[in-house]
């Protein structure tokens, strides 16, 4: 398979950067809304999640389509293409006139999305040596960090004083630009398709049929469950737990990403100094930590603290989890990464589903002191994980 020159990765890093800021912030920008929209609707908070598991769940589920397309005619197209198709759903997602309506935009606009991170990281997989690839897929994800940082006060903000609906539009409009620009370096440089690639699905039967990645994809499945599947419920338990607004909520959700940031910042260091097993191990511990201050805390001043523990811990974790995965096909990483997405967000919608339950039935707290118990599992076991491969 031909190789990107460094200069030549170099050049679409901020575009790629880009869309994956818009994937991100799709997903999470609802966070803040969620009280709102059910407003809009009638509808209880439990019953809105369906809106995080719409988008999710057809994001993981395009990727089993949209990996080997990536491997087999360049990831960059795939990427522009995706682009595209989430404008326009997240445009209609702005003209939804009913909760169903709004759920199959959801769903549009997830299923595009697919085409943004999870190809971006297979891309950088490609051309970066395994030594490398996790400082390298901490630039990329930086346009995640933003997101993290601005997608819950903006979305707080429109919810107050705007309305859910124009943070819809304004995401659309943003996707069509960094499409433009995708569009231009695309006419400029090309793609690289790594044409000895075939179109060939059965690639994901090697990924089952083997033991260290079946365990790998399961560990992925749970991280979407514990992390991503719950840090949405956040929002409405600040909401209804301390009285905050959306814009007040929002910008406490943005701590998570200074927690993100702060990993990304000091990647390079962790690394080297804790390894791939302490880096599971802390990560897991870290987080779970930070729930427990939370659910404890009988203010909402502690969250200033709680979310950037969380944003830190994730991404300790959840960073060796991702490197790992690249190399579970080394030549068809399109397909490996999506395999990885495919887990990752089928266990963060059971995980949205499975909290919404838990929350109709035994409340908040309690949900999530359950989620810090299986985060502090999830760390443990991924540390056991790593050791036994690098045996």
């Amino acid at each position: 398979m031909d190789q990107l020159s460094p200069a030549r990765v170099a050049v679409p890093f901020s575009l790629l950067a880009g869309a994956s800021f818009l994937s991100s912030a799709g997903a999470r920008v609802v966070d803040p809304l969620l009280h709102v929209v059910a407003s809009d609707f009638d509808v209880a908070v439990g019953s809105v999640s369906i809106i995080v598991a719409a988008f999710t769940l057809p994001y993981g589920l395009n990727q089993i389509l949209l990996g080997p397309v990536g491997d087999r005619f360049g990831k960059l197209h795939v990427m522009f293409f995706a682009l595209l198709g989430y404008a326009v759903a997240t445009a209609f997602c702005a003209l939804a006139p009913s909760l169903p309506l709004l759920t199959l935009a959801r769903a549009c606009a997830g299923a595009a999305s697919a085409g943004l991170i999870p190809v971006g990281l297979a891309y950088i997989a490609d051309v970066v040596p395994y030594e490398g690839r996790q400082v390298a897929m901490a630039r990329l994800l930086n346009g995640i960090v933003l997101a993290q940082i601005f997608a819950g006060p903006f979305g707080g903000l429109f919810g107050q004083y705007v309305g859910w609906r124009g943070v819809f539009l304004l995401l659309s409009a943003c996707a069509l630009v960094v499409a433009t620009l995708l569009l231009r370096h695309l006419q400029r440089v090309g793609d690289a398709p790594p044409s000895a690639v075939k179109f060939d699905y059965s690639k994901y039967g090697l990924l089952f049929r083997n033991r260290t990645s079946r365990l790998l994809l399961l560990a992925t499945m749970i991280d979407g469950m514990v992390f991503s599947g719950t840090f949405p419920f956040l929002a409405p338990y600040l909401r209804d737990a301390f009285g905050l607004s959306y814009a007040q909520v929002g910008i406490l959700l943005a701590f998570f990403g200074v927690g993100i940031f702060g990993y990304t910042y000091g990647a390079r260091q962790l690394i080297a100094s804790l390894g791939e097993k302490g880096l599971v191990l802390a990560g897991g511990l870290v987080a779970a930590a930070g729930l427990a201050i939370g659910m404890l805390a009988q203010g909402w001043e502690a969250f200033l603290l709680v979310e950037p523990m969380l944003g830190f811990g994730y991404f300790m974790l959840h960073s060796v989890v991702q490197a790992r995965a690249t190399e579970m096909l080394p030549t068809a990483r399109g397909t490996a990464v999506s395999g990885f997405a495919f887990m990752l967000f089928l266990g963060q919608s059971i995980g949205a589903l499975l909290v919404g339950l838990g929350i109709g039935a035994v409340g908040y707290r309690m949900t999530f002191w359950i989620d810090a118990g299986g985060v502090l599992l999830l760390g443990v076991g991924l540390r056991a994980l790593v050791r036994r491969q690098a045996c």
